[in-house]
């Protein structure tokens, strides 16, 4: 077994980790304000289709949707080829393609529980705020986003732990090249893999400490 431990494989999976978690927090987080508050205390003629879409990747395998994923950013994509064009490079195989699949796979997660913060805020308050004048904007800024913020504070944190520790659809799209889109995760495996159990320790304790730190920074807040 390798006792021996080189820091730069230990920091650059964990900060890459680390960019990669708060950049896809942020990103589902939007997303998921938007289309919770869009769909929540709504009944439209297909509702039940529309959310079915938005928590499918919740229940499909990882590999299924690094594959779906990988179809849809190849090369041989309008995405992929427009996004060649742009950048001169592949969106295949780079920290962007993992920042994307994190997005896909922790989008449900965080979308069902925002969700449920608006659903939780009585309409009553909603519409006295309406009739006071205040515009829809207003009335989420000022209403609905503090009297749900608990469920929001809790849907950032599953974004970002969700993120930290994606694997499946990551490694797929995004590969593991180390020094470039290699995060803990998939450093874990290699580390196990290769009989580092140092390294592995290193890094799990790492992804361990972060979440507990996240988690903690939540029911301080709640």
């Amino acid at each position: 077994m390798d006792m021996d431990v080189n820091w730069t494989e230990f920091l650059t999976p964990v900060w890459l980790s680390i960019k990669i978690s708060v950049i896809t927090s942020i990103i589902v987080f939007i997303l998921a304000v938007a289309a919770a508050k869009a769909m929540a205390n709504r009944r439209f003629r297909g509702k039940s289709l529309v959310e079915t879409v938005l928590l499918l990747p919740l229940v499909l395998p990882p590999t299924v949707v690094g594959f779906v994923l990988l179809v849809l950013l190849g090369r041989r994509s309008w995405i992929g080829r427009l996004y060649e064009q742009l950048t001169e490079q592949t969106i295949i195989f780079t920290w962007v393609a993992a920042v994307i699949a994190s997005v896909i796979v922790a989008f449900p997660l965080v979308y069902r529980t925002v969700k449920s913060g608006f659903e939780s805020v009585e309409r009553n308050l909603e519409d006295a705020a309406r009739a006071q004048g205040a515009s829809e904007f207003q009335v989420l800024r000022y209403v609905s986003l503090p009297l749900a913020s608990r469920s929001l504070a809790a849907g950032y944190v599953l974004g970002f732990a969700r993120g930290l520790g994606e694997f499946g659809a990551t490694i797929m799209v995004a590969g593991n090249i180390p020094g470039r889109t290699q995060t803990v995760p998939t450093a874990i495996y290699v580390a196990v893999d290769g009989g580092n159990m140092v390294l592995a320790w290193m890094l799990v304790c790492s992804i361990i400490a972060i979440s507990a730190v996240m988690l903690m920074f939540v029911n301080r807040n709640s």
